[in-house]
């Protein structure tokens, strides 16, 4: 899933954390697909395996890699406002506009590294079901 319009998305944290809340719902619910697309052992014969965890695979892959992507410019992004803010505050320390817009901007910067931590777990946890359900069925290529 592509972010729309990457520059808007980062200057508003909760539109950031909506945006990526939608991008997550395939971790949300690879357990459910999971159990709707491999079959059990009473109905192998009927369903590839192979292929349907080899799809699960690519479709999880392209979900962490661009969610990643999108944090890490949002990250970037917001850096540098920092760093321009930090230097305007340099040349006008008695302005308190312009602190409080920099502590803003710090806070959001904190928070959007914090969800490089989330986004930790969730592929963690995505990667451990998907491990258990699939490891019989398709071996991902070593770059894991």
């Amino acid at each position: 899933m592509a972010a729309p319009s990457g520059v808007r998305t980062c200057e508003d944290f909760a539109e950031f954390q909506d945006l990526l809340r939608v991008m997550r719902t395939i971790d949300d619910r690879i357990v459910h697909e999971l159990n709707t697309t491999l079959p059990t052992a009473s109905f192998a014969g009927k369903v590839d395996a192979n292929q349907t965890c080899k799809e699960l695979y690519q479709s999880l892959m392209e979900a962490h890699a661009s969610r990643e992507k999108i944090i890490k410019s949002c990250i970037a992004q917001t850096s540098n406002v920092v760093k321009t803010l930090r230097e305007k505050r340099e040349k006008a320390q008695d302005d308190i506009a312009l602190l409080k817009q920099l502590r803003q901007e710090q806070t959001k910067l904190k928070l959007m590294q914090s969800e490089l931590n989330v986004e930790e777990v969730v592929n963690d946890r995505s990667w451990k079901v998907f491990n258990e359900r699939c490891r019989i069925h398709y071996k991902p290529p070593k770059s894991q």
